[in-house]
């Protein structure tokens, strides 16, 4: 932990690609041919956004946080993002050309590593937490803002408010802050375009964690879970209203209400379904809201084992738009009992970018764990 009245020096690595396919209904963005269909499809970066917030947190810290140095890449890979933030940096690696690559991201962590900063803030998904991880080991507390698609590892915040709070926490030696050893795991793009989920364990790292603030690495179910959510998916699909629209989100939970329906569905992508059969398969935010269009809709999530995540974490393609249409009175969660006692904290958590959604999702939430019987779980932002 550090001394409060030490002046810290923080890393900064920004993946500005990062996050760019989840709209548009793709797995990631990790490769050239990723990217170019994701910029083909419309999507637009959004991760300088994401260290915005984050960075306003930090700073927010006030008198109680001396401000630290700052060591980041040119423009996109951190100096923009930092100057907006009013945080006075130093340019460690200059990309050879406007398109940033892996490649950038590990010399600037290799820079970082050789200055010995006390704390490395990146932003984007577990593709770039295995990139730092290769060069700076567990030699460098590591910190996550998320902002890509896949972010199954334990190295992240929760939300990126939450990682500012967390690193000016860290900073200042707060005694709620420990560092632990963090997971960094991840999917296999390739695998997942496949419907196939291949995900492995890379390493681990230092990184500052505190209960509330701090994401746990995604976690399986057991064989007991099977019996009660096959039993609640069937009976989700037998309530399913005519006339209505039903979008599912990814996973094996909602595969079940689809299998129940005897019609096929992408394990990690989002479906839709009206009147018992399925209208549309592996759907982007702009096919979501053109079904949507002139009918009642209802939402069917499943948690994720470990995160507690309902929104922000694979499933960006129900964005804050769709969200917000269909209302939070016609969302269905359902989860295993088992899965729900495991969460550490006993929350459900929602990152979706938009505050204010965040805040009207927050409360209590009905969740659907076998039929006929359902527990309120509340949800934090």
């Amino acid at each position: 932990m550090l001394e409060a009245s030490k002046t810290s020096t923080i890393g900064l690595i920004v993946n500005p690609i990062a996050g760019m396919g989840g709209r548009v209904g793709l797995k990631g963005t990790d490769g050239a041919a990723a990217l170019d269909e994701a910029r083909r499809r419309g999507a637009h970066p959004s991760a300088q956004e994401r260290v915005r917030t984050a960075l306003a947190r930090l700073v927010a810290a006030g008198p109680a946080l001396s401000m630290p140095r700052v060591l980041t890449g040119a423009g996109a890979l951190g100096a923009d993002v930092a100057r907006a933030a009013g945080l006075a940096s130093t340019v460690v690696h200059t990309p050879a050309s406007a398109a940033s690559t892996a490649e950038d991201t590990r010399a600037a962590a290799r820079a970082m590593l050789d200055a010995g900063v006390d704390l490395l803030l990146f932003a984007g998904g577990d593709g770039t937490a295995r990139d730092i991880l290769d060069v700076v080991g567990d030699r460098v507390a590591l910190l996550g803002i998320p902002a890509g698609v896949k972010m199954v590892s334990a190295v992240f915040g929760t939300t990126p408010d939450n990682v500012g709070t967390l690193a000016a926490r860290f900073l200042e030696g707060h005694p709620s802050v420990r560092v632990r050893e963090a997971e960094v795991m991840d999917i296999d793009e390739d695998a997942t375009r496949g419907d196939r989920v291949s995900t492995r364990l890379y390493g681990h790292v230092r990184s500052p964690y505190a209960r509330a603030l701090s994401q746990h690495a995604k976690s399986g179910s057991s064989l007991r879970d099977d019996v009660a959510l096959e039993a609640v998916c069937r009976q989700v699909a037998r309530e399913m209203a005519p006339g209505r629209l039903y979008i599912l989100g990814p996973g094996t939970t909602t595969r079940r209400v689809l299998s129940a329906l005897s019609q096929p569905s992408t394990l990690l992508g989002v479906d839709a379904v009206l009147d018992g059969k399925l209208v549309g398969s592996d759907l982007a935010e702009a096919d979501l809201l053109r079904h949507m269009e002139g009918r009642e809709t209802s939402l069917v999530v499943g948690v994720l084992g470990g995160h507690g995540s309902l929104f922000g974490r694979g499933n960006q393609q129900i964005s804050s738009d769709v969200i917000r249409r269909v209302g939070r009175e016609h969302l269905i969660v359902l989860a295993s009992m088992e899965k729900l006692l495991q969460l550490s904290p006993r929350t459900l958590q929602v990152d979706t970018g938009d505050r204010a959604l965040d805040a009207m999702l927050a409360g209590y939430l009905p969740v659907r764990t076998a039929p006929d019987r359902s527990i309120f779980f509340q949800v934090r932002s």
